[in-house]
């Protein structure tokens, strides 16, 4: 279990499905994730039984985001392995429900997952993978301590690569 200031990070488990498949099936959180496309109840369990569950065998994957105070889901954080210009890198991601958008908790969840890959997991490097016109999302990665790196073109279209190594940080 990761923890922060106001935050726990605990594995997912089928019991968590539906509120999963909330964030998924929310135009709103999915609009800048991928090709922000939502995917409905039975394609959110296939992505947590076949994508997200076997990730946290290597320490990684999404994890469920609980506010500390209440113990209330509020969305997920975590590394998750991406392939960049055939090349394999590890990315920080976090999705918020709405409700909890501007309360610091994007930043606080990437900070705690920065130090988990830097510092236990022994990653040179980190990234976060940004659609250009998220704006919100290019300032957490640099509150964070990532830097620009380069745009690339992704299925989706451009996207920003902001990152992090480990000597740069601390």
């Amino acid at each position: 279990m990761i923890k922060s200031e106001r935050l726990i990070f605990r594995p997912y488990t089928l019991e968590d499905l539906d509120f999963y498949a909330s964030l998924w099936g929310n135009p709103e959180v999915v609009r800048y994730i991928g090709k922000g496309k939502t995917k409905n109840y039975q394609e959110s369990r296939k992505n947590m039984e076949n994508w997200l569950f076997p990730q946290y065998k290597e320490g990684i994957g999404l994890y469920a985001m609980i506010l500390k105070s209440n113990q209330q889901l509020i969305g997920h954080a975590g590394l998750v392995n991406q392939e960049i210009d055939g090349k394999n890198e590890v990315e920080i991601g976090y999705w918020l429900v709405p409700s909890q958008w501007g309360n610091g908790f994007a930043k606080e969840a990437s900070i705690a997952f920065r130090d988990y890959g830097l510092y236990e997991l022994n990653y040179g490097k980190l990234i976060s993978l940004i659609n250009p016109d998220h704006p919100a999302s290019i300032f957490v990665a640099r509150k964070t301590g990532l830097s620009y790196e380069k745009t690339v073109r992704l299925d989706e279209g451009d996207t920003l690569i902001y990152s992090i190594c480990k000597s740069s940080n601390r």
